[in-house]
């Protein structure tokens, strides 16, 4: 009984380090988009009043001779860095405001650009280490194994159709609305050995989303097991082929593309209702899920959803909602046309309330995933 207790104290302190670790990786990739947004406007002289790493009550403070502060905070889940007259007028040249369009345009998307760049050296990173992603058949049914046309147990899909298979998704995308019994061509690793072979397929390809692993299994004749613990097992995982040096770099932003892609899709079949909001998950959830994969996958993991969420940070943060980067860069570009800005007490008004909603969006999608 105190072996039982041991071991899941030892469990539980165990998760709390991968928990931790997920929260630096999220700390980080909001510092090096601040840090863009930062060292722009050092460039083009913009006045800064703070730069924070987290936010909530201050931890360190120290005022440099200009009379910027850096600071540290106590909630490690955030971050921001402080224009002087970002939301209102002010007399002073170099206040936000002040400066011309396409200088905060430039400041505005460079957050992004920085979160994009750094997740870009992870996944190059990765790649160099483990070989870039594809996806690998890890259980095929019993009864599908000597079927000529089927794939086998540790097949590496390269290409499908002649495109490259990086992720599930592709894979879907690839095999959507095909018909049962069509053959595909698949360029697969087997034993080692590259080969083309065709797999007919067992069931029409008619998925409901990008995410519909139950289908796709049952198309490719894979494993599809619900556990006793409310999870989901099945026979794909993730794997590498490695990759000479300019090559990587090819394929790393080939990846990248396919992460921000993929993100749009899911938006959109959010929209249209193809998947439901039970599959977005809020800051919580991530850091959560983040702590899950590397307790689970090593450095791999850990490099793989670095790099997922530094994309998605940089494709999220460029949507035109307001609040984000993305809404201010369609401000400052509609005062770049009228040659005149909309009432700067509207935009901050508005900015207020997106963020706001923003915020409650947020802590709905973490306590529904409770539900």
């Amino acid at each position: 009984m105190n072996y039982l207790f041991l071991a899941n104290i030892g469990e539980s302190l165990n998760f709390i380090f991968y928990i931790l670790i997920a929260i630096l990786i999220l700390l980080v990739m909001i510092t090096v988009h601040e840090f863009g947004h930062y060292i722009t406007g050092k460039i083009f002289g913009f006045g800064i009043e703070e730069f924070s790493i987290g936010f909530g009550p201050k931890i360190f403070s120290k005022r440099k001779k200009n009379g910027e502060v850096f600071s540290v905070r106590a909630i490690p889940l955030g971050g921001y860095c402080a224009f002087s007259g970002e939301d209102g007028e002010s007399d002073d040249p170099k206040a936000f405001n002040n400066k011309k369009p396409w200088q905060r345009i430039l400041v505005l998307i460079s957050g992004a650009f920085m979160n994009y760049l750094t997740a870009l050296l992870l996944i190059c990173i990765m790649f160099g280490i483990y070989g870039h992603t594809a996806i690998m058949t890890y259980e095929v049914v019993e009864e599908n194994k000597n079927y000529e046309y089927c794939l086998q147990d540790r097949d590496v899909l390269v290409k499908v159709e002649d495109k490259s298979v990086y992720l599930i998704t592709d894979l879907i995308k690839v095999l959507d609305g095909k018909e049962k019994g069509e053959e595909v061509e698949c360029e697969i690793i087997r034993s080692g050995k590259r080969q083309t072979i065709n797999v007919k397929l067992l069931e029409s390809a008619n998925f409901s989303n990008v995410e519909d692993i139950e289908k796709l299994c049952s198309v490719l004749g894979v494993e599809y097991k619900a556990l006793e613990d409310g999870t989901i097992d099945f026979g794909f995982r993730s794997t590498g082929i490695r990759l000479g040096f300019f090559e990587n770099i090819g394929v790393s932003v080939k990846y990248s593309i396919k992460i921000a892609s993929t993100i749009f899709v899911i938006l959109g079949e959010l929209i249209t209702g193809a998947i439901g909001i039970k599959s977005l998950g809020g800051t919580v959830t991530t850091i959560s899920m983040t702590a899950s994969a590397i307790k689970t996958g090593g450095l791999w993991s850990l490099l793989n959803i670095a790099g997922f969420i530094g994309v998605n940070l940089a494709v999220f943060n460029l949507l035109p909602f307001p609040a984000l980067d993305g809404s201010r860069v369609v401000f400052a570009v509609v005062e770049w046309i009228r040659k005149k800005p909309i009432n700067r007490r509207v935009e901050g008004l508005i900015h207020g309330v997106g963020f706001v909603l923003l915020l409650i969006f947020a802590i709905f999608i973490d306590l529904q995933q409770c539900f």
